[in-house]
């Protein structure tokens, strides 16, 4: 028989190990996050990797997008636009003029203020995806939070443009977590990555285009998708070249729509 010294030992154990259960938070659990979307960038030609990342099952699980087809060379170029900086319609004009898709991430701030724009993207023949509504970290709030701010930025342009299905998503901040996941593919989504970036965001931080360029074509690959901020000046000057030059390469932009083979 276990003795009542015994018993009040196991009691202890027990109660230890289920407060501890209990203060540990639920995305603590093995793979789900949050996570801040990362990866080993492409040099010298070699494919970039999320092998380390920590989330490379959860992207596969839920079809969301880092690279397209590695053995093809083809781009796709995406921007993310929470507000406008003024580099936009130059942006929009590079594109035209070289006939280049693009898909735009807007936000709801991004929509009111610049609701031309806008529709200038998809009259050019772009698409606008969803950023967001408000721009939160998708990881601390409810699902059907999500939910209302993936609807507010889809119905908004909806009403602006002709565009009236959105399927492509890019959680604010590269944040989100295996819900995060779950619950934008459960709205129609597929979730946009990326595996070509710089440190291009801050106006205030901007370097020249070559610094852009540089930054671009020495990590370009095949299947790659490249992010891009529409408030660098250093990206809307260097766009025209890095086109030329990935085209030089041997290298076609398509749109992401027509993005069919994911890898990861």
């Amino acid at each position: 028989m276990i003795k009542r010294r015994e018993w009040i030992i196991i009691l202890l154990a027990l109660l230890i190990a289920s407060g501890f259960a209990y203060l540990r938070p639920a995305s603590a659990a093995p793979g789900g996050g949050p996570f801040h979307f990362g990866f080993k960038k492409s040099v010298g030609g070699a494919l970039p990797s999320i092998k380390e990342e920590g989330f490379q099952n959860i992207l596969q699980q839920h079809g969301a997008i880092f690279l397209g087809d590695t053995t093809q060379r083809e781009l796709y170029l995406t921007f993310d636009n929470g507000y406008e900086n003024g580099y936009t319609p130059g942006i929009l004009d590079v594109l035209k003029a070289k006939g280049v898709p693009a898909i735009f991430f807007v936000t709801g701030h991004y929509v009111k203020d610049k609701p031309e724009l806008v529709k200038r993207m998809v009259a050019d023949g772009h698409l606008v995806g969803n950023h967001s509504w408000s721009h939160p970290d998708m990881s601390v709030i409810s699902s059907s939070q999500i939910g209302a701010e993936l609807a507010k930025v889809k119905n908004a342009v909806a009403e602006l443009t002709d565009q009236k299905e959105m399927t492509f998503l890019r959680p604010p901040r590269g944040i989100f977590n295996d819900r995060v996941l779950a619950v934008s593919k459960e709205q129609g989504y597929t979730s946009v990555f990326w595996s070509v970036a710089y440190r291009d965001w801050e106006p205030s931080a901007q370097r020249g285009w070559k610094y852009a360029y540089d930054n671009v074509m020495a990590q370009l690959h095949p299947g790659a998708v490249i992010l891009l901020h529409s408030v660098s000046k250093d990206n809307a000057d260097a766009l025209g070249r890095i086109i030329d030059a990935a085209r030089e390469k041997g290298y076609t932009f398509k749109p992401l729509s027509e993005l069919a083979s994911k890898t990861y």
